[in-house]
């Protein structure tokens, strides 16, 4: 760094979040990532290789997967590398660079949780004209809103944090950058920037929550009025995986992102840091998998088609030549 007047040019960040406990962080955060990695690569592998899944509601999902490998890319390859060098650090281009990857992430995943939830609207209130209400192209134009949505809104933020000014040597008590911690440790008026973080809070993160709950009351009230048990049990069991995911999600990532002049502990913050980008992403096709039977059952076709039908029922029988978007 270098010192102009009262101000320190930042070449370089420090990242403390290292103090103690490297060993088992680096084995905690590369066992995270591989299950993220893999179980996200499973859900993409499945919505591409099974025709029974080429459906709006797991195209949306095979984004979301791709979403969270893209999440955990960002923070825990340096992580890891941080994790075994005695000093952690990283160049402010390169802070600025993974800042505006990590909220890209962020807020195109908030759309994206917004639109799975108008998915399942449409395909439970109202399944006959699911088809016309979910064609592949709007498929489509929603899937490039929804990271459109997410850029934009980084783009802000890292503009307004890269005019940010610095009175010393940049030290953040944190795993990796984002803005929450760089207006921590920047000196001067930060207003604009708190205020852009709270605006987005609620625009980007309020809103689409808010549209997920008007629109999970509505099933709710379709799927109560349906007279087959069966029938219900079937949307309460896709609908829950998806409210189980928006809650740990949102709930992170207020908590992430609405701290700001709080008394926090460092290792507060950095616990959930941690658990918004590096742990929901690795548990997200954890309940997709666990929870949801269509997942299981393609799994099972896709091994079956693999490895031969030894085995396997005829229920169970893939056929790898399949179309576009079915109903559900």
């Amino acid at each position: 760094s270098t010192k102009q007047g009262n101000q320190t040019q930042v070449t370089e960040i420090l990242l403390l979040g290292f103090s103690h406990g490297r060993p088992f962080l680096f084995l905690l955060f590369l066992a995270t990532y591989l299950v993220t990695l893999l179980g996200n690569s499973a859900i993409l592998a499945l919505a591409l290789l099974d025709p029974h899944l080429h459906n709006p509601m797991y195209f949306f999902l095979s984004h979301l997967s791709w979403l969270d490998i893209c999440y955990s890319t960002v923070t825990v390859p340096k992580i890891l590398a941080d994790s075994l060098r005695p000093r952690a650090a990283i160049s402010y281009g390169g802070c600025l660079a993974q800042t505006f990857f990590l909220m890209s992430c962020a807020g195109a995943e908030c759309a994206l949780l917004a639109v799975m939830a108008y998915d399942r609207y449409a395909a439970i209130v109202h399944p006959l004209h699911y088809a016309h209400a979910m064609p592949r192209a709007a498929c489509w134009a929603m899937a490039a809103g929804c990271w459109l949505w997410g850029v934009l809104d980084s783009a802000a933020h890292t503009l307004l944090a890269s005019r940010l000014s610095f009175c010393r040597a940049v030290r953040l008590q944190h795993l990796f950058c984002d803005v929450p911690p760089l207006l921590g440790a920047a000196c001067g008026n930060t207003r604009l920037s708190e205020a852009a973080l709270h605006a987005a809070s609620v625009f980007v993160g309020f809103g689409p929550f808010l549209l997920v709950l008007g629109s999970y009351l509505r099933i709710l009230a379709a799927v109560l009025a349906v007279p087959a048990a069966a029938g219900r049990r079937k949307a309460f069991s896709t609908c829950s995986a998806h409210l189980l995911v928006v809650t740990l999600y949102f709930v992170t990532a207020n908590l992430n992102y609405n701290r700001l002049g709080t008394d926090s502990s460092p290792l507060a913050d950095a616990v959930v840091s941690a658990s918004f980008c590096i742990v929901t992403p690795a548990l997200n096709p954890l309940i997709y998998s666990l929870r949801n039977q269509e997942v299981q059952a393609a799994l099972r076709r896709v091994l079956c088609w693999r490895w031969g039908s030894r085995g396997c029922g005829a229920d169970v029988g893939l056929h790898p030549k399949g179309g576009g978007m079915v109903e559900p």
